[in-house]
């Protein structure tokens, strides 16, 4: 293999498919990333048999071939090199020599025979979304999305098409965020659960256009998406989300109307005076047109007031700060609506379409 690169271009290209290079393996194999040069393309592979890249770079072709190399290795080394365009090719026994005309490298690589190249995936089902779309949605979801292996259900996320609507659903135990999003064609209905990592990386790539798509293909195990010169591959989680429509409520006690910024703003400002390991709630006091947040700490203590437009009864509840600031941060529109019911039942932020839903759990203090 000789191949002649654009040292951003590649780069760019190795950043992609570290995506998919696991931080240790067993399988020194899982740590490499296949370059293939045929047909005219330049093709980046990785693949640590949970997530899978292929990813299309620009370059000349001087000889065609493919070799296994250390990902992280070459990210490392055309990161440091100086000029504008890389030379690198393969020798019969699997050494690459890169050069940028001034430095020069000798890395031992491997064959790429051994390496689990992407299974071929049938493209059917799928849906079309925007990549300024995708990457809200994820933004807007997985916060509360569980990092706990022990409830597997929980470290993913439901993709649920109905028609023309997506709607997106995460849950932790302590809290439920909904985004609904109307999308430009119908589909068949289809329901999967969308490993948090594959959206969080699928995240980082996406340029976030909106008028640049994502094409989403689902079969039994795997969802594919494609979008420019990328295509990345992920496992779903097997096994029925959780029938979360019981939980969610149309009555309340107390319905408030608040400025958004002002609110997060108050949360964070009681932060500081909590240590990670004490969980102090901020307890929250809703008075006539006020909302009062307090906060007792061993380092201290403090009581803020927000102006709020109030329906129904005065009530105190005690909530994780954390909590509220997450949902509070990735919500878009200035003034918001939360309603609840009593300080021992769960809390809703939701708009009048319910475009957006944002449950969270309160929990219990001392007076």
């Amino acid at each position: 293999m000789n191949i002649i690169c654009n040292t951003q271009k590649l780069l760019d290209g190795i950043n992609i498919a570290l995506k998919a290079i696991p931080g240790k393996s067993t399988m020194a194999i899982l740590e490499c990333m296949v370059i293939e040069a045929k047909e005219g393309v330049i093709k980046l592979v990785s693949n640590d048999l949970e997530i899978g890249i292929e990813t299309i770079i620009e370059g000349d072709i001087k000889e065609e071939g493919s070799v296994a190399v250390n990902a992280k290795l070459l990210f490392e080394i055309i990161r440091k090199l100086k000029l504008d365009e890389i030379k690198m090719n393969v020798d019969g026994n699997y050494v690459i020599n890169i050069s940028d005309g001034k430095s020069k490298f000798n890395i031992s690589a491997k064959s790429p025979e051994e390496f689990p190249f992407l299974p071929a995936i049938v493209k059917n089902d799928s849906i079309v979304i925007s990549q300024f779309t995708l990457k809200e949605i994820i933004r807007q979801t997985v916060f509360s999305s569980s990092d706990n292996e022990n409830t597997k259900i929980m470290t993913g996320e439901l993709f649920e098409i109905k028609e023309d609507m997506l709607k997106v659903v995460s849950l932790d135990g302590h809290r439920i965020s909904i985004r609904k999003v109307r999308l430009k064609n119908s589909y068949e209905d289809n329901s999967v659960i969308i490993p948090g990592k594959t959206l969080i990386e699928i995240s980082k790539i996406l340029n976030g256009g909106i008028e640049d798509n994502v094409t989403i293909y689902f079969t039994e195990k795997h969802a594919l998406f494609e979008f420019d010169q990328t295509i990345f591959l992920s496992r779903l989680i097997e096994g029925d989300y959780y029938k979360i429509d019981k939980m969610l409520s149309s009555d309340y006690e107390t319905k408030l109307t608040v400025n958004r910024t002002e609110m997060l703003e108050c949360i964070d400002r009681t932060t500081t005076l909590i240590k990670e390991s004490e969980k102090k709630p901020v307890i929250i006091d809703i008075k006539d047109d006020s909302m009062g947040f307090s906060i007792h700490s061993a380092t201290g203590s403090m009581d803020e007031k927000v102006n709020v437009t109030k329906e129904g009864n005065d009530i105190l509840i005690g909530f994780n700060p954390r909590f509220l600031m997450d949902a509070l941060r990735v919500i878009d529109d200035e003034e918001i609506t939360i309603y609840m019911i009593n300080p021992k039942a769960q809390c809703f932020i939701k708009n009048e379409d319910e475009s957006y839903i944002y449950l969270i759990l309160p929990v219990n203090f001392k007076s």
